[in-house]
């Protein structure tokens, strides 16, 4: 997924960058998309982090060992890891969202 986020990342910061009040480029289109595609991408990350904190939690109470040690810091790694990717895709969400509105609004 992760080449997958980089890539609706750039798509994004593309679209915001992008001058939305010119009436002569159809992107209403792509903002729309974009925008459903990145809050389904969210919503994934959502997903992936709370399996990763389950799993934490179930682990937590059963290490005793270093192999289930070394998965207890793996996930914990996957787990900044992801956060860190939402909050990235989070920050970006809501000025995509206001470019979508002034497109809408020109349209």
């Amino acid at each position: 997924m992760v080449s997958d986020l980089a890539s609706l990342l750039d798509r994004i910061r593309l679209l915001i960058s992008h001058d939305a009040t010119d009436p002569s480029v159809p992107i209403l289109t792509e903002l729309e998309h974009t925008l459903t595609d990145g809050y389904a991408v969210a919503l994934e990350l959502e997903g992936e982090r709370l399996r990763l904190e389950r799993r934490i939690g179930e682990l937590a109470h059963t290490v005793d060992g270093p192999e289930q040690a070394d998965e207890l810091k793996e996930l914990a790694q996957r787990l900044q890891v992801t956060g860190r990717e939402l909050a990235g895709l989070r920050a970006l969400l809501p000025e995509l969202q206001r470019r979508a509105g002034t497109a809408r609004a020109v349209a």
